[in-house]
């Protein structure tokens, strides 16, 4: 046998070995293989170690791949274009790029070695990695002058590239000169425009576009959803639905938060149908977006059996449960829930001590607050964001504790924002401290001078305290600045479809109904009072 191989010549034998460098999964099998490439003098076939690191690649052990290539003293192209390739699937852009520079410094012995197709679009991949508009740039000029003229694989990562580095401008250049444009071209557009909140140019783009996908639909989907035109998420994926496109995984979990912000529970009730059909509702991404939903709408104890029935719980799963029973006064189940993920040995992260914290200022636990807020810089070494020193102002200004609250917002290593300055303002009013108030309200009027809400809150704490000279004058800041209170707003779902309602909004065809409806209401409430008046008299 061994004779037999030694009679074969190179070619020969680099063919024995790609059956088996194709069939080959695992880098323990690689590298036996690797031993007898070497064994057999074959170390320095680029043929060979090319499909070594795609191997490597399909692995994950870029660091082998590059020990490789190292190794051969004359790579041709199509060994650098696998490393490229291999650092680019890896999230290893630097890399990739280095390898590139180190390809086009290359002098070998015969002919010079060009980027071709399959080099560039690795590339560019990596300069949108790393988010280097620059480097993009001068990518795309090498393009120009040594690339194929036109080649719809290079042109979509170019698009992608520009769109990623936020320069709509080129990216639109590169679209308008393709002759090959296919759904990856137009939604890399309608990704750039919604990243970048633009909605209405992203729905425009998708509303010429001619083949849509389902990535298509998922884009707008989410795009409103980041956006919070949430109503306008769900009237997509409806769209969606009407001409003929199945939900997928993405898609559910796009559409699931809006639900959740909107209160769409039927819609969500019927999502979560479809995901038990489909097989879907094991996937832990999927319950953790139904468990959001749930308890966004008012529905614990659906989020609470999900989360039981949930074999594999991870960070998000517990901090999802735990911030849902906070926001719906279920204190002690949540912190008893925080400390059931300990034991499960779940490492909890800042959403997770958002909700516990959440949790001690409904419950008024300062003690238990103030422990966990210490916990997780030393004992997690996680540092707590603007958020959680609101949970903490919120906690310690319900109890009254308002010398202290100011103490640690001046103590921030943030600068606090309205949302700080206002919490203490109201706590204010809760325990009738006016000399806080007013250093309160001294930051709001430079945060957000034009608040009514934070005017008005302080007027009411100078009435709480009887001092009218200084509500008049308050009330007339207001007027003269010709401030407008924010109407307040609400939403109902009414037969799948979600109405917004808001305070002296009489445009809606059906207000004139509604508003006939509330009279009748208002005169059944006086009849029933009269009634009980009268009875009251009787008795007497």
């Amino acid at each position: 046998m061994a004779a037999k191989i030694a009679s074969l010549s190179c070619r020969e034998l680099e063919n024995l070995f790609v059956p088996v460098l194709q069939n080959c999964v695992k880098m323990t099998e690689l590298k036996k293989i690797h031993a007898l490439i070497v064994k057999y003098s074959l170390s320095q076939s680029s043929f060979l170690v090319t499909k070594m690191v795609d191997v490597c690649d399909n692995s994950g052990d870029v660091k082998y791949a590059a020990s490789l290539f190292k190794q051969v003293i004359e790579p041709n192209v199509f060994l650098f274009n696998a490393l490229i390739r291999a650092y680019a699937h890896n999230n290893f852009y630097t890399l990739a790029v280095a390898v590139y520079k180190k390809m086009l410094r290359h002098e070998p012995a015969e002919n010079p070695l060009l980027p071709d197709r399959f080099t560039f679009p690795f590339v560019i991949k990596s300069c949108a990695g790393l988010t280097n508009h620059s480097l993009g740039k001068q990518i795309h000029a090498h393009v120009c002058k040594l690339g194929p003229k036109s080649h719809s694989t290079t042109e979509n990562a170019l698009i992608d590239m520009y769109t990623k580095c936020d320069n709509l401008t080129d990216a639109y250049k590169v679209f308008g000169e393709m002759t090959d444009r296919d759904a990856i071209s137009w939604n890399s557009l309608i990704s750039g425009h919604a990243r970048l909140g633009q909605m209405s140019k992203a729905r425009a783009m998708f509303d010429e576009m001619p083949n849509k996908s389902i990535v298509s639909w998922t884009l707008m989907i989410s795009g409103y959803t980041q956006t919070g035109c949430f109503a306008d998420a769900l009237v997509v994926f409806r769209q969606m639905q009407m001409v003929g496109i199945e939900p997928d995984e993405i898609s559910i979990m796009s559409v699931l938060p809006a639900c959740a912000q909107l209160g769409a529970l039927e819609l969500g009730k019927w999502i979560h149908m479809y995901c038990d059909r489909r097989g879907l509702s094991v996937k832990t991404c999927i319950c953790n977006a139904l468990i959001e939903m749930y308890a966004k709408s008012g529905c614990i104890e659906e989020a609470s059996q999900l989360f039981e029935h949930l074999t594999q719980r991870d960070v998000i799963s517990w901090s999802t449960m735990i911030g849902g029973l906070a926001n719906h006064g279920k204190a002690k189940e949540a912190i008893q829930m925080f400390q059931d993920m300990q034991r499960a040995k779940v490492d909890p992260n800042g959403i997770t001590f958002l909700g516990v914290l959440s949790a001690c200022a409904h419950a008024g636990f300062w003690r238990e607050g103030l422990m966990y807020f210490d916990s997780m810089r030393n004992d997690y070494n996680i540092q707590p964001e603007i958020e959680h020193y609101g949970c903490l102002v919120d906690l310690l200004g319900r109890l009254g504790r308002l010398n202290q609250t100011l103490d640690v917002i001046r103590k921030m290593p943030m600068k606090p924002d309205s949302k700080i300055w206002g919490s203490l303002l109201s706590s204010c009013r809760t325990h009738h401290n006016l000399e806080i108030a007013v250093t309160a309200m001294e930051h709001l009027l430079e945060l957000e001078p034009d608040d009514t809400g934070n005017y008005v809150l302080l007027s009411n704490i100078y009435a709480d305290l009887g001092k009218w000279d200084d509500v008049s004058m308050m009330r007339k800041l207001i007027r003269s600045k010709s401030m407008k209170k924010i109407p307040g707003c609400s939403l109902i779902e009414i037969n799948n479809i979600v109405q917004e309602f808001v305070s002296g909004d009489d445009s809606k065809p059906f207000s004139k109904d509604i508003f006939h409806m509330l009279e009748m209401f208002a005169m059944h409430r006086n009849e029933y009072e009269d009634i009980e008046d009268g009875s009251r008299q009787l008795q007497r």
